[in-house]
């Protein structure tokens, strides 16, 4: 029998309905919020996956997916996890600023495990508001190409000198193996392979791997790729790092002035360095303002008070002061100054960052 709905009955009915229609609104906007939270984080990301390729068995193998954040507000990064023992991921900077880049740093780890690995690194994100970015992993690991070291780690280098490391490069299952070709994209870097040492189900090769002097000052982060005859393995990468550093150095290598009044005059510090003790012949620098003091001892650091007067017209100050030694190479070194000239009472310049988005925003 269908009976009738009485006056207050359908009423309630109504309120329901409504309630239900709501309810159902809500779980929607949840639901988009989610999708469109974890599409603005993903853009933070240049890339979300990076294939290993071959590589060998105890290599030091290494993959940063670098992040930035172009959003106005501070982005945090609460933790990062894998879903497979085979990597182990790391963060470089968990609070992120305005502009400021990051990584979340891939490790393989090729010394516990073999065969083909795949793994997804989840990146769960609290602040501004929460979201998760899964970024992609895989390689083979293969346990018959061994490296010993299992990269090539120079330290820190003197520039204009040669230095050098050797790899035991081991192959096992057959005796004929050979290494054709090692190709590097960093010309700086040389390699030079012994012959062959070969035994009943191995072949060895000791690699050197050099740093030429002409070598630049800056870092080192490179990978040699070792080209084999093996179908199955054709290609295995090597990591190379280090740090060239010049044999003269100053700091800080920007000098800030300050802001200053027309007329006034400040007084800083550089901090000049080498490796053996050195003399400095000379302090040159465009325009009258810049005043330099400076002694005939032969030290391995220097300190130079540098005066600057300012002049009557305002503005940025920017200038280029060039510190020349009695070393016989690299004996030259160069600092930027800068700074402000504004009258008492000016306004200060606008700043900000005009381009950067608001995380809300995209969520509304």
């Amino acid at each position: 029998m269908i009976r009738n709905l009485t006056g207050t009955q359908q009423a309630n009915t109504r309120a329901g309905r409504r309630a239900l229609l709501a309810g159902c609104t809500l779980l929607a906007f949840c639901f988009c919020g989610t999708v469109e939270a974890k599409d603005w984080a993903q853009k933070m990301f240049t890339v979300t996956s990076h294939n290993f390729g071959h590589v060998a068995h105890g290599a030091k193998t290494e993959f940063a997916f670098e992040i930035q954040n172009t959003y106005e507000e501070d982005v945090h990064i609460a933790e990062v996890r894998s879903s497979c023992g085979c990597t182990t991921p790391s963060i470089t900077k968990q609070t992120l600023k305005t502009w400021e880049k990051g990584s979340i740093v891939t490790t393989f780890n090729t010394k516990s495990f073999q065969g083909q690995r795949n793994s997804t690194i989840t990146v769960v994100i609290d602040r501004p508001f929460r979201a998760e970015v899964q970024l992609t992993v895989s390689g083979y690991i293969h346990n018959d190409v061994d490296f010993q070291p299992g990269s090539v780690v120079f330290g820190d280098v003197v520039q204009g000198t040669a230095v050098q490391q050797q790899v035991a490069v081991t192959f096992y299952g057959r005796s004929n193996w050979n290494i054709t070709d090692v190709r590097s994209a960093n010309e700086h870097l040389e390699v030079e392979l012994s012959n062959a040492n070969r035994t009943a189900g191995k072949t060895v090769y000791q690699m050197t791997v050099k740093v030429k002097p002409d070598a630049p000052a800056g870092f080192i982060n490179d990978t040699l790729t070792l080209v084999t005859d093996d179908r199955n393995i054709p290609t295995v990468p090597l990591t190379v790092e280090g740090k060239v550093l010049p044999p003269l150095t100053v700091s800080p290598s920007a000098l800030f002035l300050g802001v200053l009044e027309p007329g006034s005059t400040v007084t800083k510090q550089l901090v000049v360095r080498a490796k053996t003790p050195f003399k400095i012949t000379g302090v040159r620098c465009d325009g009258e303002a810049f005043q330099f003091k400076t002694n005939d001892q032969a030290k391995t650091v220097h300190l130079v008070p540098v005066t600057f007067t300012a002049g009557q017209m305002t503005g940025e100050v920017q200038q280029v002061i060039e510190i020349e030694t009695d070393l016989p190479a690299g004996g030259v070194t160069k600092c930027l100054a800068r700074g402000t000239i504004r009258a008492m009472g000016a306004p200060a310049a606008p700043a900000g960052n005009q381009n950067a988005l608001r995380v809300d925003d995209l969520q509304r």
